[in-house]
C-alpha cells in the first residue's frame, strides 16, 4: 500500500501536470556545498499545468532568513542525473531556457548567482531579444542557461499509471487513509471505502507523510510544508510569448514563466505552514508582482486566477527515501520539496531497490544520503 497525499477540496490547476526543469545539478561537482543561510542557491525550475494552468518553481537552498550556514549534499545532484536518461528516453522534455536579470544593486548577488548555477553573463541587448518587455532602464546584466526543460508530467504521470496498473497495481482516490494499525502480516489501512491490508506501507503522502507517520505510531521527520503563491496574468499585447524562457531576478524573490498565451509569475516564498489545502497568499503575491514589474515595461493590468501549493522539505532539504528505522515495514518517499519530478524515476528505483534487497542501482553512498536513519 502506498498512501499518497490527500486530494485537494476544490480543483488545483496542477491537478494534471506539466513541469519544467533545468539540468544545471547535473554540472554540479560531487562534493559538498556549503552556503549562509541568507544567501541560498537555486537550482532546479519546476513547472505544473492543468488545461493550460501553470505553476511554476525555482528550488532553493537554503532559508531566506537567519544566520548560520547550509550545507547542501550532492544526493539531489544524483537523483537528478539518474532521472534525466529515463526523462529523454520517456520523450517528455521540450526546449525552454533560463534568463536571469540584474540591477546595478544588485551587481555582487547577481555575480554569485552566475557563478552558482553556471550560468554564462550575455549583452542585455541579447536579454531583450529573447523577452523584449524588458526595461532598458533598469536592466543592467543579464545571463543565460540554455539547459532549462520543459517537462509534460501529465505524460509522465500517465506512464507511471500505466506501468503501475500492469504490474496489478490498484489506484484509489477518495480514500484517505484514516488509520494504519501494524498486525502480524503487516499493517492494515483504513479508509472510508474499507479496509487494506499490506505487507509494506509506503509512505509518499508529500505534506502529509509526518502525520502518516504518525497514524502508523512512528516518530515524524520534522518535515516542513512550504507554501509557494502563484499567479496567472495576461500575456502583453502584441507580443508572442510562447518561447520566452524562464525569468528570474538574483536572489530568487520574484520568477515569470510564459505559460499558453498568458504569463505566470511568483514571489517565490517559501513560508512554513501546516498541511493543507493551500491558497496564495494576496498580499506576498502582489509584492512579488511588484518586483517583477519593476523589471518590465509592460505593467500587470489583469490577474486571470492565483492559486498556491505546498513544497515539503526534510530538515536538511533532501528527499527521504527508505525503510523507517524503527520499523522496515514502513517505507519513506517524501521530502521531495522542489524537487520531486526531475528525481521521481530514480527515487522511485531507490525504494524499489530497498524494498527489495538489492544493492541500489544510484550508488550507497547517495542511498546513505537519504536515509530515513540520517533523523533517528
Amino acid at each position: 500500500v502506498a498512501v499518497l497525499p490527500n486530494a485537494p477540496t476544490r480543483p488545483k490547476p496542477w491537478v494534471n501536470t506539466a513541469v519544467s526543469l533545468i539540468q544545471l545539478l547535473s554540472g554540479m561537482p560531487s562534493r559538498l556545498i556549503s552556503r549562509t543561510a541568507t544567501t541560498e542557491s537555486r537550482f532546479i525550475v519546476q513547472r505544473s499545468t492543468d488545461n493550460g494552468a501553470t505553476f511554476t518553481q525555482l528550488a532553493t537552498v537554503g532559508p531566506r532568513t537567519g544566520t548560520g550556514s547550509v550545507t547542501y549534499a550532492d544526493s539531489t545532484v544524483a537523483l537528478n542525473r539518474a532521472t534525466r536518461a529515463g526523462l529523454d528516453a520517456l520523450g517528455v522534455l521540450s526546449p525552454r531556457g533560463l534568463l536571469m536579470v540584474g540591477r546595478a544593486d544588485n551587481a555582487a548577488l547577481f555575480a554569485r548567482d552566475c557563478a552558482t548555477m553556471d550560468m554564462q553573463p550575455i549583452a542585455v541587448d541579447d536579454a531583450f531579444a529573447r523577452i523584449p518587455i524588458l526595461n532598458p532602464a533598469t536592466i543592467t546584466a543579464a545571463a543565460w542557461h540554455d539547459s532549462a526543460r520543459d517537462i509534460d508530467t501529465d505524460a509522465l504521470l500517465q506512464h507511471c499509471a500505466r506501468a503501475a496498473r500492469a504490474n496489478g497495481a490498484q489506484i484509489l482516490t477518495g480514500a484517505p487513509v484514516t488509520a494504519l494499525h501494524r498486525q502480524a502480516h503487516g499493517w492494515t489501512a483504513t479508509t472510508p471505502q474499507g479496509a487494506h491490508d499490506a505487507r509494506i506501507i509506503v509512505n509518499a503522502a508529500g505534506a502529509w507523510a509526518d502525520a502518516t507517520a504518525r497514524l502508523a505510531a512512528l516518530p515524524p521527520l520534522g518535515l516542513t510544508p512550504l507554501r509557494r503563491s502563484m499567479a496567472r496574468v495576461m500575456a502583453p499585447q502584441g507580443h508572442d510569448s510562447a518561447r520566452w524562457p524562464m525569468l528570474f531576478g538574483p536572489g530568487e524573490d520574484w520568477y515569470m514563466k510564459p505559460d499558453a498565451g498568458a504569463l505566470i509569475i511568483s514571489p517565490a516564498e517559501e513560508d512554513p505552514t501546516d498541511p493543507h489545502d493551500a491558497w496564495a497568499d494576496d498580499m506576498v503575491l502582489a509584492e512579488g508582482i511588484a518586483r517583477y514589474e519593476a523589471h518590465v515595461t509592460t505593467p500587470v493590468t489583469r490577474l486571470i486566477s492565483s492559486w498556491a501549493g505546498l513544497r515539503t522539505f526534510a530538515p536538511d532539504r533532501q528527499l527521504v527515501l527508505g525503510p523507517a528505522p524503527q520499523d522496515p515495514s514502513f517505507v519513506w518517499c517524501a521530502g521531495q520539496g522542489g524537487y520531486g519530478f526531475q528525481t521521481s524515476l530514480a527515487a522511485a528505483a531507490l525504494v524499489a531497490d530497498r524494498i527489495a534487497g538489492r544493492p541500489p542501482a544510484i550508488g550507497a553512498a547517495t542511498a546513505a544520503a537519504l536515509d530515513p536513519a540520517r533523523f533517528a
